[in-house]
């Protein structure tokens, strides 16, 4: 049965299930083991989707929601920024399992009022895990925690606006505020939010994307001149050979299983290369198809099991042999790329033993990988977090650069790079201006546009801001959007730095950490949810988001909203901008805040490649975005060319006994966002307190499958931050690398531990070392993360137990 079919047909022990949403925490003492068979990606999707969105939205609000959702005159997915199909192409049901459970998150009946406030204490709530948080339901009006209060209370808006305003309007300078943005918000709100903070005064603009593809942008930006990926869907589709790095498309982007279908269904072949074999990449059921549901697709057709941050050492010596093989693209070297000499005398003295001991990998099968890509005449290589979250993202991601470079695999079909990005948004936030370094040029265009110059000093980034936050630098903490507290590394030092403050607010759609962990004074201000009708000014307002290939389209939701008292994102800005700057600003705020399509013509005049903007959204499916490298092979660097840059092979070193942690998604989370306590890709039921260890390392430790341990991370400031009450999984991934799920995690990363370049914290190569429970001891300066989730149980008898 189709998610059509099942939409049509909503079984009736569905409709008479009661709302999920938990009113106690986490028993750990009730964590079962899994006894259900390990399924293929896809292949419960059905099932698991229907049950969580009717569940949560009833029937017929499911029907209604999940048929317009990614439709060409519905709305945007608030989950991944997969792109979607040209218009005529994309099915009935246009989603993926976790698009239907972020729907039914946001459109769930359950709604949280001032009761529900003056119930629990904010002490009560900063006690419950992030999965109660989350599943309360709805915010319906704004509420402000006074200084000293116990609880939060209602405020009315025009209150709420002039307690931020005479925050900022207190402030000794526009730096002693910093202005969060996650990559959930609209390209309308965007704009107005950045160009409000820049009228304060301020370039501190953290957003999300400084957690996660900050890496991939630098990279790209050095080499190829933008720092955007340089694929369309369409070349997926046309690919002979796609390489999917550092990233786990079933849990974190399903629809992208699709494309990839389709690729192999054209004759492609699929690389994964990843420390865990994932399960979307063993055997794909499409669930959008009879033949999909039954026998499936097996889409890799090599997985290679590499160590974590090994991944610059495999694509340098993938180079080295191409050069060696003489498998070049000659001419487009000799037209477009600079610094081939250099590059090719570098590779030339490769060090295959530390490749070794840097992948993980036997130098035949790093060859093997090789011959493939040297075959290939169009090649696409895709990453995500696996390798922009390392201490070497940059120079990683331009050894991927190098690779695509010398075979031609820039602007020609079916080839080029793609960095995936895993908020709906984000990439669409960076171009509006979203960024605390934006370039002259833009702050020049809304000079000339607006008549006020704006700030050139650059910003703080996210882990910026938390240094200031800590240090007393920072005063007043805006959040738009996103979940900072559990996004953010160090938990423990950042609930500190948030505390700091003498304001926190927050625009969200539900309860989180974040709300929990507040300055002297906090507000939360609940905002209309991308499903939902947009009212503001007394007319149907649409909004604008761009996907991970550079496509703008429009999104307009098809529901009431839960409550009157909800505003728009944008409403929001611009109310708090005239609450701030007044009715003299030399920007229209009223007239954004009543049409957003004045803020569209402003777009089209400031944002680079948006020229006509509102006339381009117009068209089915939106358009666009201009791409230098994919669209003529013009390279916008120093040189006019693209770069092949050369960096030396380093091996991270582990001490004896130690293990290199990745932190990673469950396949029932997104982000931070924790839909149930299930990952049934890794056989994990009904908790998330696991370790995933290879069974060997495991065994001489002397531990065994279900011991409890704790997890301590061990860095050069000497800081013993733990985790506690972690039950060992034994699961098959290389040697001295182990993995466990986020934000459980998120304490054992220190603050100071970024990436070179970007400032991305480091949540894929964490030293650790594992200890009894209480061993770590409660020593001077040691960081303990209490986490949430329960201990979490795992089947040893699993079908996808690979080891």
């Amino acid at each position: 049965m189709t998610f059509l079919s099942q939409l049509r047909d909503v079984p009736a022990r569905l409709r008479n299930q009661s709302r999920q949403v938990p009113t106690r925490d986490i028993d750990e003492s009730e964590v079962e083991v899994d006894s259900t068979a390990h399924a293929a990606a896809g292949a419960t999707a059905v099932a698991v989707a229907m049950r969580r969105a009717v569940g949560q939205m009833g029937p017929v609000r499911t029907a209604s929601t999940l048929l317009r959702l990614n439709q060409v005159d519905g709305f945007d997915c608030q989950g991944c920024a997969w792109p979607d199909p040209a218009p005529g192409h994309r099915h009935t049901a246009e989603f993926c399992e976790n698009g239907a459970k972020a729907v039914a998150e946001e459109a769930t009946r359950q709604l949280l009022d001032r009761e529900f406030f003056a119930t629990h204490s904010v002490e009560d709530l900063a006690g419950r895990t992030e999965f109660w948080l989350g599943k309360q339901g709805r915010l319906t009006e704004p509420m402000v925690l006074r200084p000293g209060a116990t609880h939060y209370e209602p405020v009315s808006w025009d209150d709420a606006f002039a307690t931020i305003a005479g925050h900022l309007d207190r402030l000794d300078h526009p730096d002693q505020a910093t202005f969060y943005t996650s990559g959930k918000t609209s390209n309308e709100a965007a704009f107005a939010y950045q160009l409000f903070v820049r009228a304060f005064g301020t370039n501190n603009l953290p957003d999300c994307s400084n957690m996660c593809h900050e890496s991939s942008g630098s990279a790209l930006v050095e080499t190829i001149g933008i720092g955007k990926g340089s694929v369309s869907l369409e070349d997926i589709h046309q690919a002979k050979l796609i390489l999917v790095v550092g990233q786990n498309p079933g849990t974190n982007h399903p629809r992208m299983l699709s494309a990839l279908e389709e690729a192999k269904s054209r004759g492609a072949k699929i690389i994964a290369i990843n420390p865990l074999q994932e399960a979307g990449l063993v055997r794909f059921k499409n669930p959008q198809n009879a033949k999909g549901l039954t026998v499936g697709t097996a889409l890799a057709d090599l997985h290679l099991p590499i160590r974590l941050n090994g991944d610059l050492a495999f694509f340098q010596a993938v180079g080295s042999l191409l050069v060696e093989w003489d498998a070049l693209d000659h001419d487009f070297l000799e037209q477009y790329v600079t610094g081939f000499e250099e590059y090719a005398a570098h590779v030339k003295d490769l060090d295959w033993a530390k490749v070794e001991a840097s992948t993980g990998l036997t130098r035949e099968q790093v060859t093997e990988a090789a011959r493939m890509i040297a075959d290939s005449p169009a090649t696409i290589t895709c990453w995500a977090m696996g390798i922009t979250q390392h201490h070497n993202p940059v120079a990683t991601i331009k050894e991927i650069v190098n690779v695509a470079l010398l075979q031609g695999n820039i602007g020609k079909p079916g080839a080029g790079v793609c960095p995936v990005r895993g908020h709906s948004n984000v990439q669409g936030d960076r171009t509006m201006g979203i960024w605390e370094r934006v370039p002259d040029h833009f702050l020049d265009r809304i000079r000339d546009e607006f008549g006020f110059d704006p700030p050139r000093e650059h910003g703080l980034d996210t882990v910026g801001s938390i240094e200031a936050l800590r240090d007393g630098k920072v005063r007043v903490f805006f959040g738009m959007g996103g979940n900072f507290v559990g996004a953010s590394p160090d938990t423990d030092a950042t609930e500190a730095a948030m505390r700091n403050a003498a304001l926190t607010v927050h625009v969200s759609t539900k309860l989180n950490r974040s709300h929990v962990v507040h300055g002297g004074e906090a507000l939360i201000l609940p905002a209309l949810g991308r499903s939902e009708k947009d009212l503001t000014g007394g007319k149907v307002q649409r909004v604008t988001v761009e996907d991970s290939m550079s496509a703008v389209h429009a999104s307009h939701g098809p529901l009431d909203p839960p409550s009157e008292h909800l505003k728009s994102e944008v409403d929001i800005i611009c109310s708090l901008a005239l609450a701030t700057l007044g009715e003299d600003s030399p920007v229209p705020w009223a007239a954004f805040r009543d049409d957003y399509t004045e803020i569209r013509r402003r777009i089209a005049r400031v944002v680079p490649g948006c020229a006509s903007y509102e006339e381009k959204v117009d068209e089915p499916g939106g358009f666009v975005l201009p791409h230098p490298p994919r669209d003529s092979r013009t390279f916008e660097t120093p040189s006019g060319r693209a770069v092949l840059t050369s960096t030396p092979i380093d091996v991270l070193d582990v001490p004896r006994g130690r293990f290199l942690l990745q932190t990673m998604r469950s396949h029932d989370q997104f982000n931070t966002t924790i839909y149930g306590l299930d990952d049934r890709y890794r056989g994990v039921k009904g908790g998330r307190r696991v370790l995933f260890v290879n069974p060997d390392d495991l065994r001489d430790l002397g531990y065994a499958d279900g011991d409890v341990i704790d997890i301590v991370s061990e860095w050069k400031d000497g800081v013993k931050r733990t985790a506690r009450s972690f039950r060992l999984v034994p699961y098959d991934q290389p040697r001295g690398c182990v993995a466990a799920y986020y934000p459980e995690a998120n304490p054992l990363v220190p603050l100071d531990s970024t990436a070179e370049k970007s400032n991305t914290p480091v949540y894929k190569s964490i030293v650790v070392r594992l200890d009894r429970p209480g061993a770590a001891g409660q020593g001077t300066g040691e960081s303990h993360g209490s986490g949430d989730q329960g201990e979490g149980s795992h089947r040893q008898d699993d079908p996808h137990h690979l080891s």
